[in-house]
């Protein structure tokens, strides 16, 4: 909620436990300050406002998610496509690593995929208060639309015959590309991207998650990034 505060999102109400204590004071005080409604409630109150998501004795209601448009992700070079990630927790984990690594927007499809819930939000930590989110009907179409847009696509798959750190598309402005838990890329949108590139295991397992892959990645391109400044 505090950064959702910080980032100047429109909030409904922040309702608090009754019982808590003063550590929640500067920030009932910052939700005050923003014009935003501070209620106190008990432990039940808290507990079905936020719907099931676990809380610390503060619960915040908004308006439903503010999507944006491809159009509107602005100048950024790095951004995280999305093809089917259905787990929200996934979601968040991935905006939050997206948000710290410099991303400028994440891209979801429509159908049968997680979109920005409280459970995402909470596993976001706040990232998704900064970070553009746009839903769009067709991933091998935004693909085609950020092509014209001067964007690589890079999309991470065990299939990749290509090591992550050997692609040289990373360098440019590159659309990291996920695909969804257990079933990864679908077959249209590994046709689609520019390069298929897998992340090297050297232990007994044979890949990462969703959330863990598009880490890996995103520093990768943050890493790539900082040493090019620094030449």
């Amino acid at each position: 909620m505090a950064e959702a505060l910080r980032a100047g999102r429109q909030l409904h109400a922040v309702t608090v436990d009754r019982r808590a204590g003063a550590d929640l004071e500067a920030l009932l005080s910052q939700a005050r300050q923003a014009g935003v409604t501070v209620r106190r409630g008990d432990r039940d109150d808290l507990d079905q406002l936020a719907g099931g998501v676990r809380h610390q004795g503060v619960v915040a209601t908004a308006p439903p998610y503010p999507y944006r448009g491809l159009a509107e992700l602005g100048e950024s070079d790095l951004l995280v496509v999305l093809d089917g990630v259905t787990d929200p927790q996934n979601l968040g984990a991935i905006a939050r690593s997206a948000e710290a690594a410099g991303a400028g927007g994440l891209v979801l499809r429509e159908r049968r995929s997680a979109g920005v819930t409280p459970a995402a939000e909470k596993a976001a930590a706040g990232a998704l208060s900064w970070l553009p989110v746009v839903m769009v009907p067709n991933i091998v179409r935004a693909l085609a639309d950020l092509t014209e847009r001067g964007f690589w696509s890079v999309g991470l798959s065990g299939a990749g015959e290509m090591a992550l750190w050997d692609c040289g598309l990373l360098d440019g402005k590159v659309a990291i590309t996920i695909g969804g838990e257990g079933d990864g890329l679908s077959r249209l949108v590994a046709q689609r991207v520019d390069q298929l590139v897998c992340i090297p295991m050297s232990g007994n397992i044979e890949s990462l998650n969703a959330s863990a892959a598009a880490a890996v990645a995103l520093f990768e391109v943050a890493r790539r990034k900082s040493s090019s400044r620094v030449r």
